[in-house]
């Protein structure tokens, strides 16, 4: 057995803030006292599994430790999950308790790690194994919890091209900046009211036909807790499978909320750093700042950038998410920048770049 590596994107360090010290104490109270409560109410601990990534030297292994409710026999919830999962509110997936700093073991490709759990029982971790280029399986066991498995991609040496898609307003029509209807999409909205972008699943798996080595990230600021949703949409609207990389909402050690631009950010730059070789298909939209962070991205990496489309939002989407960022002028990028309200517009774009 090997201790394996954590890869969180935002290591901690020692802060001397000492309103933060307490923030983080108070923070840990309140989950402890979350923990004893869930237990009286008979939660279960469970592990649930995100697929992952890597190279045929390491893979990145994603999963959470958690104290869940179990439905009711005979309850609407118990029969949601019966039928798929695919009616349930979407308050549901926020009921969970994170397992704090607990252990888990990681065995892929005859290679067993063990790790640890964060602050919000997320496991985000880098195991070194060769694997052969495709698909693998990695399980994941917590004390007290039943193993799960993990799917994981890894990525040949010889792989050109990758995609990173947004979510919200990319793939997903959610105007999730919208404060009430932000809380509702989240909080209330079943399943399968969740609308997929007109053409966006087409493009994606048009690029995939063309570029079957390809692989696909989903890089959103939506929180962990939303990730079986948001796994489950993918599937049901055809998207092509892919990491999801979400983020936690809550305390940071410098900070009183996490930053999403700042996820995107280091993300972007992690995959940049662990595939130099390839070039990426980055996807967005026009809401507040994908553009800026993208433009920044290639900017710094102009060599790794294949080409950049942003969805429009319509008028209407702009008001109610408070706005759009401005396309602005990228006549003098290297990179290429298309834009379109729908995936059929983006694709013509990709076509006359000979991607698509």
């Amino acid at each position: 057995m090997e201790l394996a590596s954590q890869h969180s994107p935002q290591q901690p360090s020692v802060s001397g803030n000492k309103v933060f010290r307490f923030a983080h104490r108070f923070s840990d109270t309140v989950n402890g006292l979350r923990l004893k409560a869930a237990r009286r109410w008979n939660f279960i601990p469970q592990t649930i599994a995100y697929q992952g990534y890597g190279s045929t030297s390491w893979v990145r292994v994603l999963g959470r430790v958690v104290l869940t409710s179990k439905p009711k026999p005979g309850s609407p919830a118990e029969q949601a999950a019966q039928n798929g999962n695919q009616n349930v509110r979407g308050w549901r997936a926020f009921t969970s308790v994170p397992i704090q700093f607990t252990d888990v073991e990681i065995e892929i490709g005859g290679v067993t790690a063990r790790v640890h759990a964060d602050r919000g029982g997320l496991v985000d971790t880098v195991v070194q194994v060769s694997l052969s280029p495709g698909w693998h399986t990695a399980e994941l066991r917590a004390e007290g919890t039943e193993p799960v498995k993990s799917q994981i991609f890894v990525i040949s040496p010889d792989t050109e091209l990758g995609i990173v898609s947004d979510i919200d307003d990319t793939i997903m029509v959610t105007a999730l900046p919208r404060p009430f209807l932000a809380l509702w999409n989240t909080f209330v909205l079943s399943e399968r009211a969740r609308m997929a972008t007109p053409g966006m699943a087409v493009l994606l798996d048009r690029l995939l036909v063309k570029h079957p080595e390809a692989p696909v990230i989903y890089l959103s600021t939506g929180p962990w807790n939303a990730a079986p949703t948001l796994a489950r949409f993918i599937t049901r609207n055809m998207y092509p499978p892919g990491a999801l990389l979400l983020t936690d909402w809550g305390l940071t050690n410098d900070r009183w909320f996490r930053s999403g631009q700042e996820h995107k950010r280091r993300n972007l730059e992690l995959l940049a750093e662990e595939f130099p070789n390839m070039r990426w298909l980055l996807f967005g939209d026009n809401g507040q700042h994908d553009e800026a962070i993208y433009s920044h991205f290639a900017q710094q990496h102009g060599d790794r950038v294949a080409a950049i489309g942003i969805r429009q939002l319509s008028a209407g989407e702009s008001v109610l998410a408070g706005g759009h960022s401005e396309s602005g002028d990228h006549t003098g990028s290297s990179v290429p920048w298309f834009y379109s309200p729908d995936g059929a517009g983006l694709a013509k774009g990709l076509r006359e770049l000979n991607v698509l």
